[in-house]
């Protein structure tokens, strides 16, 4: 991956969501529309009060009656300045929408502030600093909180790096838009401003914080919540692609660290969505195409790869998926040169079954694990050489796949590491963004555990799963899934603590509660593989379909 410096180019900005109370109930946030400008991405977009920090916000640190510098540079994880953040936000709220967050004495100060400093400030020509001994004014920041902390996207346009402050409205205020930066000014409910019958146009990171205003009851809710924080992370989205044109994608979002990968300097070049029968060229190494099979268990489809060697132009397939013309047509077009082999990571029905076509297409041989079970298995599986784990399989003279047992998803599961590339092709062994299902008797929760644990003794950077996205930090995404298991066990057994007898079935909604009720079946058939693991433990016992804990 090329190396970045993601805050080249980026200014410091800072932005204040100001809060009011409904008298019915819930929250307003202040908003502002923006001029229309040529040039600018986001003319005319709603946001909120903000803007770049200057250094003349530094002049007016003297004025600030209960923040240090000190104390704000810690809040936003800053050796020294934090007070600026804080100040340009102040004196932009007071610029853009007329809010001045002060102890004003005299309605006369407001007037005086509004007549004579709001157009020199907006204007350059004086400091806030000024104004404030002008005036004998104090910065009041008592009831000011930090929120949020977003950093413009790389690539084209001007980017920001920018801290997001929350309080309350000033009271006997108005918000007056300045009729420059700020065209026009509104308070609205977060439901409202999200609202697609308001249109309003909103740049990403207002459609976010918005989000997470509306769970609010009341602006003491959404301070405390704030102020409760103990540290605000930046959040740096990146620009991508979909089928349907432009996009963003955020940081915990599938695509994030896969189009990071694919395109560090945000030229929008990646895609952020999964489409039947695109080819994505995800290393020189590897391509990946998504089968056309979305679903419950599959996601938006199941992933065949190609791995080849480069300087010999010959490529592998993994995984060839159903046996659909049309994904087999897409897969054979994307290979850049003949395919000579073809691997399975496991025969359950989404992954194995277009081998035998295209076997006979190609002459590439089959190689893979038999199932020691035959249900929900591919039947038509029958490969020219069996694997068993261990192996090392040359592809050319930089390319090498090793061959992985990694059992409890099913019997004969594989997982094939690209050596040079620290790339596990996983199958599903590890999913993005969930647990794959343990189906006793072909599932084995412990043997799972056991391939999971395995994973962590392997040097690895990256997943390539059977469904989804590439996954970074493949250790801590497998330390999760143990993580997540084991404590998924426990409920199981303080399920059966609680209800002292009970089949699987009924354990079910207690150790899924935090579960769809919709997927209850498909979990019946884990917590079924947590059991079997329990009783060759000594934990449990069966009585028919009873079970009970031992004691």
């Amino acid at each position: 991956m090329t190396s970045v410096d993601i805050l080249a180019g980026a200014r410091q900005a800072a932005s204040v969501i100001v809060l009011r109370d409904r008298p019915a109930g819930g929250i307003e946030v202040l908003m502002l529309t923006r001029a229309v400008r040529d040039g600018d991405p986001w003319s005319g977009a709603a946001v909120f009060p903000g803007g770049v920090v200057n250094a003349d916000d530094r002049r007016a640190h003297a004025f600030v009656v209960n923040l240090t510098d000190a104390e704000a540079s810690r809040r936003l994880q800053l050796p020294e300045g934090g007070l600026d953040h804080f100040v340009a936000a102040v004196r932009e709220s007071f610029e853009e929408v007329g809010l001045l967050f002060a102890r004003i004495a005299t309605p006369d100060q407001h007037a005086r502030a509004h007549a004579e400093w709001r157009g020199p400030l907006q204007r350059g020509e004086q400091s806030f600093a000024a104004l404030c001994n002008a005036l004998d004014l104090s910065i009041d920041l008592s009831g000011w909180a930090l929120l949020s902390h977003w950093l413009t996207p790389l690539g084209p346009g001007r980017r920001f790096d920018t801290r997001f402050f929350i309080t309350r409205a000033p009271d006997g205020q108005s918000a007056i838009a300045d009729m420059g930066e700020a065209q026009r000014v509104m308070w609205l409910s977060p439901l409202e401003a999200l609202d697609p019958a308001t249109a309003l146009s909103l740049v990403p990171v207002t459609r976010a914080v918005l989000m997470l205003l509306r769970r609010f009851s009341s602006v003491q809710e959404a301070l405390a919540y704030a102020r409760a924080l103990p540290r605000v992370d930046r959040i740096f989205p990146r620009r991508a692609r979909t089928g349907a044109g432009p996009s963003f994608v955020l940081p915990g979002e599938p695509a994030y660290d896969e189009v990071a990968l694919l395109d560090p300097t945000g030229a929008a070049t990646a895609y952020s969505d999964l489409v039947a029968g695109r080819a994505v060229q995800l290393s020189p190494r590897l391509i990946r195409i998504v089968a056309p099979n979305p679903g419950v268990m599959t996601g938006p489809g199941t992933n065949t790869y190609l791995v080849g060697d480069p300087e010999i132009n010959r490529w592998t397939v993994v995984d060839p998926g159903p046996d659909d013309a049309r994904h087999l047509e897409a897969l054979v077009h994307a290979a850049p040169g003949p395919i000579e082999r073809i691997l399975v990571t496991h025969t359950h029905p989404d992954h194995s079954p277009g081998a035998v076509t295209l076997s006979q297409q190609t002459g590439a041989p089959v190689l893979g694990m038999r199932p020691r079970f035959p249900v929900h298995q591919d039947p038509a599986f029958s490969p020219s050489a069996e694997l068993g784990g261990g192996e090392t399989i040359t592809l050319g003279p930089a390319t090498t796949l090793r061959v992985i047992h990694t059992p409890g998803h099913a019997s004969n599961h594989l997982a094939f590491q690209l050596v040079e590339e620290r790339t596990l092709l996983a199958g599903d062994h590890v999913m993005q963004g969930g647990t794959v299902i343990i189906d006793p008797p072909d599932g084995d929760m412990a043997a799972y555990l056991r391939s999971l644990e395995a994973l962590l003794a392997i040097e690895l950077d990256w997943i390539a799963p059977g469904h989804g996205f590439l996954i970074a930090r493949p250790h801590d995404v497998v330390r999760d899934v143990i993580g997540h298991r084991l404590a998924r066990g426990a409920k199981v057994l303080e399920a059966l603590r609680t209800m002292t007898r009970a089949t699987a079935s009924q354990l079910v909604p207690l150790a899924y509660a935090d579960a769809p009720a919709v997927l209850h079946a498909l979990a019946e058939r884990s917590l079924t593989a947590h059991l079997l693991q329990f009783e060759r433990e000594g934990q449990v016992r069966r009585d028919g379909e009873v079970w009970l804990l031992n004691a």
